[in-house]
């Protein structure tokens, strides 16, 4: 990824998710019109939440959908919403997402989830004894 700090020189994943995150922030505005609002609480619930209308592992089509529905939200919910107030809330959500990630809370969350997968595995092999 390049230094470039324009639109242009960051990813399509990045610029989606910076996206969602201006959405999701705008959306709780109290100055964001109530349609606005509707349409930003569907898109960003659509962006971040972790269930598809097509899953992502069907080779193209999974990524289809987000590459589709979520610009298409995006742009209509930046018609609904007063251009300063969309571009305020950009810039929080490109700040937010400048900021260094913490390896040591990935860490946790992949150790969490580890552990979660290997008593649901004992649970079941119970079973079987």
């Amino acid at each position: 990824m390049s230094d470039d700090p324009s639109p242009m020189g960051k990813s399509l994943a990045h610029r989606i998710r910076v996206e969602a995150h201006t959405v999701w922030l705008a959306a709780r505005d109290p100055r964001t019109p109530l349609l606005a609002k509707l349409v930003g609480l569907l898109v960003a619930g659509y962006a971040l939440s972790p269930i598809d209308l097509i899953p992502d592992f069907i080779p193209v089509l999974g990524l289809l959908d987000d590459a589709i529905l979520i610009p298409a939200g995006v742009w209509l919910f930046a018609r609904l919403v007063p251009p300063a107030l969309l571009a305020e809330h950009r810039a929080t959500a490109e700040a937010a997402a400048a900021r260094p990630v913490s390896k040591w809370g990935v860490a946790i969350v992949l150790a969490i989830w580890a552990l979660i997968a290997f008593i649901a595995y004992e649970f079941v092999m119970l079973g079987y004894d």
